[in-house]
């Protein structure tokens, strides 16, 4: 069903996706932080690299990132909250 690898990457994904957005929120008020600019980037840079990895040995993991050709498989896969 799941691999322990495909979890492993959902959770790394959800992980810096939470660091980026919390990094977002916190340049929202202070806009000069240069400090937190470089980690805002960095986390970004890692959010794409584990989607990058994710997506091209499980599928998408977003409806709009849907690459196939052959079939619709984005509604076949466990959706995020399910794994």
């Amino acid at each position: 069903m799941y691999c322990e690898k495909q979890m492993m990457l959902l959770r790394k994904i959800q992980e810096m996706s939470f660091v980026a957005t919390e990094l977002h929120l916190y340049l929202d008020t202070r806009p000069c932080d240069q400090d937190a600019l470089n980690d805002y980037n960095c986390a970004v840079d890692v959010v794409k690299k584990y989607r990058n990895e994710y997506e091209a040995e499980f599928g998408s993991i977003m409806a709009l990132g849907f690459h196939g050709d052959k079939e619709w498989t984005w509604i076949c896969d466990p959706w995020p909250w399910e794994m």
